[in-house]
């Protein structure tokens, strides 16, 4: 069952999993380049990393192994 309370808390800008996942990879090489601008331009995306701890945590691990190259 979905927890109503965390459902109504919800950003409505959050784009969910499939897109996030879908542009993880872009919006990492942004974050890297320019933190502001990457907010700026994939809010959606920053939305769903402060509320899905699965894709942050993806992005965490992204980061780090950009971070490595």
């Amino acid at each position: 069952m979905i927890d109503l309370d965390a459902f109504l808390r919800t950003d409505p800008q959050d784009v969910g999993c499939g897109e996030a996942t879908e542009l993880l990879h872009v919006y990492a090489d942004l974050h890297l380049a320019d933190p502001e601008e990457a907010a700026r331009r994939y809010p959606g995306i920053l939305a769903h990393l402060r509320a899905c701890g699965p894709c942050s945590t993806d992005f965490d691990g992204l980061i780090a192994a950009l971070h490595e190259e």
